[in-house]
């Protein structure tokens, strides 16, 4: 990620890799069997309370990714591969999770609702090891405050999306067939599996560890 020559794919590529790291679709499934049987209201707070967790993570990720990047002595390199290894976990577990459809929300028993707002809904599955990653190392990029005005507008445009989709998820659900869910959550896996090696590739390659080949 070179933010020296801001033109519209690079916006766009910013854009889509934060919608994958915050964006809603990963969150989706553990949402909804987390506040199955919830009150309308109660099913609003937790969304509330999750999106605005993710957000202020996220922005604080900008503000100080740099600054944690040279107190932990870590590269975007080391970012990148950890954020892969984890999001591969992620990626593996969506995979398997038809297998274990009820897990979610027996974890949910005798758990207080706005506590899981904040773990797990709003990290790691809102805001995942993928954004996390590219919030880390878009903030070491940051130079100018063009620049820093343009990775926080598309978080504070990621996060409007994610107010709009979750505050209304009562409406939503409805129109959401579990079977078509289980579909998509495993179609999303294999997708986010080979986001995750690509990110451990890119990430060793920075390092120096291994040697990519242009197509």
């Amino acid at each position: 990620m070179d933010f020296s020559d801001i033109d519209f794919y690079l916006i766009f590529d910013l854009f889509l890799l934060l919608l994958i790291g915050m964006g809603p679709k990963i969150a989706l499934v553990p949402f909804l069997d987390l506040t199955r049987g919830m009150e309308a209201e109660t099913q609003k707070q937790v969304a509330n309370r999750m999106v605005r967790t993710a957000v202020v993570t996220a922005l604080l990720l900008v503000a100080l990714g740099w600054f944690l990047m040279r107190l932990l002595h870590f590269t975007p390199g080391a970012a990148n591969v950890a954020g892969g290894i984890i999001l591969l976990l992620l990626a593996l577990h969506m995979l398997l999770s038809p297998a274990k459809k009820t897990e979610h929300h027996e974890d949910a028993s005798g758990r207080d609702a706005l506590q899981m707002a904040i773990y797990p809904l709003a990290v790691p599955y809102l805001l995942n090891p993928a954004g996390i990653a590219t919030l880390v190392v878009a903030s070491s990029e940051i130079d100018t405050i063009l620049t820093a005005v343009m990775v926080f507008g598309l978080v504070l445009l990621i996060a409007a999306i994610d107010f709009a989709v979750f505050r209304n998820m009562d409406k939503l659900a409805k129109h959401l067939e579990p079977s078509r869910l289980v579909i998509t959550e495993a179609v999303f896996g294999v997708l986010l599996a080979a986001l995750a090696i690509q990110l451990m590739v890119d990430g060793l390659a920075e390092l120096g560890v291994v040697t990519t080949v242009a197509h």
